[in-house]
């Protein structure tokens, strides 16, 4: 079994703004999560063309490609980050065609806004790729009050796997994460 594990407190995470990425040529790639009350917090990644033909005078600053890159963020309520790093377990099977993956998070923010905002609706791992979501969230309580959630991520193909392993790779470089085979 692996797990990954915080290794250093980290900023909070911040939200993301919802607008599709496209190229100027006419290509839609993709959209990002919404959260109507904060503002774009990533990268611009700007790429040339090294080997196209020659572009006349006016298309020349139309056919830089730009991709917006998005933070990688967890949620229990659309559009509330979670600022607690959790700890995650690992399973995948022998042959590799399915895993899961084992969220716990100790004293969760989702508590503190959860009264304000409303109900954990479900878990939500939001990167530019867009989202991978589980209903199965579990709240831990001690003496009446809240103490922690456990969620699940079940992956049933090797695609799954992959898609979940490229998010994992974000949050864990953005949060301070290291990967710890046990």
């Amino acid at each position: 079994m692996a797990s990954l594990q915080s290794v250093a407190f980290s900023s909070p995470i911040s939200h993301c703004s919802h607008q599709p990425r496209s190229i100027p040529v006419g290509l839609s790639i993709g959209a990002f999560h919404s959260s109507a009350s904060s503002s774009f917090n990533g990268q611009s990644l700007h790429l040339t063309r090294s080997s196209s033909p020659k572009l006349s005078q006016t298309n020349k600053n139309t056919s830089r490609l730009t991709i917006m890159m998005v933070k990688p963020a967890i949620q229990f309520i659309q559009g509330i980050d979670e600022q607690t790093i959790p700890d995650v377990k690992l399973t995948k099977s022998r042959d590799g065609s399915n895993g899961m993956a084992i969220f716990a998070f100790n004293e969760p923010s989702v508590f503190d806004s959860s009264s304000v905002v409303g109900d954990i609706t479900g878990f939500y791992m939001i990167d530019e790729e867009g989202v991978l979501q589980s209903v199965d969230v579990n709240a831990k309580f001690v003496n009446g009050k809240p103490a922690g959630v456990e969620a699940k991520y079940i992956m049933r193909t090797p695609r799954e796997w992959d898609r979940f392993m490229r998010f994992m790779e974000r949050y864990a470089n953005a949060n301070g994460l290291s990967f710890v085979k046990k």
